[in-house]
């Protein structure tokens, strides 16, 4: 439809209505909104000169047999991004981990993202489908996405990720098995654990020891606070015992004795 045609009824509603309504009073919108639809009724059903017949009649010979229904929901606004899925089965979004058959690990997936639902997609074929979560380095697991008997698959299993941690210390080992046995499934913890592994290359297996000594004394359970460590070299440095007094000598500080 045209701007002009488009124009030519906006002007024809305001004098077929707005100007028979113009000179009287509504005391609520209620009446209002009644008496604009009895003048547009009217409008609709009124036979006009140039066509020959209303445009009620033109609506219900024309355009109301091409109607389709609406859709069932309403419009959702969706983002799709392009993934990997993890040697533990599972699809990062937004820091956020949702599970996915446990055959397409090392596949390359797409995902559809809305404010409520997380769906993936492989080669064109949805294959999973959760809620979206706001819980930041949290997995949503669903059971048939999991290998049955916790299967083993490619080359990772939990024992070779403790092999490993081992050979470079006591203490990554026992970082590694805590975060093995934190998990609901062994096979969430494999992404911390390899990450936490693969940081010898960049730093040595010496630093990584003793950033895992100092993870393990700090509560630290995750990639990211080892890798802190590493990058602030916080693994050189012992931490410091707390203070068991003022540390500065001031008539004003008096200490606890002052209070007994």
């Amino acid at each position: 439809m045209s701007k002009s045609k488009v124009e030519v009824g906006v002007q024809v509603v305001e004098r077929w209505v707005l100007a028979r309504l113009r000179k009287r009073t509504f005391t609520s919108l209620a009446a209002l909104n009644a008496a604009i639809a009895e003048l547009v009724t009217d409008l609709n059903v009124r036979t006009t000169r140039h066509l020959g017949t209303s445009r009620r009649a033109l609506f219900d010979s024309l355009e109301a047999p091409a109607l389709k229904q609406l859709p069932a929901v309403p419009y959702e606004y969706a983002e799709w991004r392009e993934a990997g899925v993890g040697l533990d089965y599972h699809v990062e979004v937004d820091r956020h981990f949702y599970s996915v058959p446990s055959s397409l690990l090392r596949e390359r997936v797409t995902v559809r993202v809305t404010a409520a639902s997380v769906e993936i997609f492989h080669k064109g074929k949805r294959v999973a489908a959760h809620a979206r979560s706001p819980a930041s380095r949290r997995h949503t697991t669903l059971a048939e996405h999991m290998p049955s008997s916790h299967r083993r698959y490619a080359e990772w299993t939990p024992e070779r990720l403790q092999r490993q941690a081992n050979r470079i210390g006591p203490n990554a080992g026992a970082l590694v098995a805590v975060i093995l046995r934190d998990k609901p499934h062994p096979e969430q913890g494999f992404r911390a654990c390899l990450g936490i592994l693969r940081l010898a290359r960049s730093y040595g297996e010496t630093r990584l020891e003793a950033a895992c000594a100092r993870a393990i004394e700090i509560g630290a359970r995750s990639y990211s606070s080892v890798s802190s460590i590493l990058k602030n070299n916080l693994d050189r440095h012992a931490p410091e015992p707390a203070a068991e007094g003022p540390t500065i000598d001031h008539p004003n500080i008096r200490g606890a004795g002052y209070y007994h």
